[in-house]
């Protein structure tokens, strides 16, 4: 995990679960999958899964396998798992890779788009709904990324960027 392999014992303590794409016995990717709070360092939130919903995070193909369905294939294993196991809704976020058009066939629905960009320590956040979003699906969304116990604002806004390993 590169220079994250030092977080995995803290991660696996605090009930992450980590997941592996394997052929044979080669490794080609990993995500992770929680149900508790986890920190969303690229938009500088936490999103908090309601009960009986988790959220699919830090998923990494491995260089060599990369373009060729390992992260399609995990995303589906681990929506399928999810739901052998009882949970109602997974999230999952993307950050423009190529991969991300594989999400919608693995059962997900985008909700809320991001920009994000830091300058000078200063996140600058634009949120906006996806277009013609089931308005309950956008409650809920918005719900697990509250800020200060209030929904997530669709809107433009500025804090102050709070990087941090997780």
């Amino acid at each position: 995990m590169s220079p994250d392999g030092d977080l995995v014992a803290a991660r696996l303590s605090r009930g992450c679960r980590c997941f592996g794409a394997w052929a044979g016995d080669d490794l080609l990717g990993y995500g992770w999958l929680t149900s508790g709070p986890e920190w969303i360092g690229e938009i500088d939130l936490e999103i908090r899964p309601g009960d009986g919903e988790a959220y699919v995070w830090n998923c990494v193909t491995l260089p060599p396998h990369r373009r060729q369905g390992v992260f399609g294939a995990m995303v589906a294993g681990l929506a399928a798992r999810a739901q052998t196991e009882g949970l109602s809704r997974l999230w999952i976020g993307s950050v423009a890779i190529p991969a991300e058009k594989v999400i919608p066939r693995a059962g997900f629905a985008p909700v809320v788009h991001f920009s994000s960009e830091v300058l000078s320590g200063i996140r600058w956040l634009k949120v906006r709904s996806e277009a013609g979003v089931d308005p309950g699906l956008l409650a809920a969304g918005r719900e697990v990324l509250a800020v200060g116990g209030r929904p997530l604002r669709l809107d433009t806004w500025m804090k102050r960027a709070q990087p941090r390993r997780h």
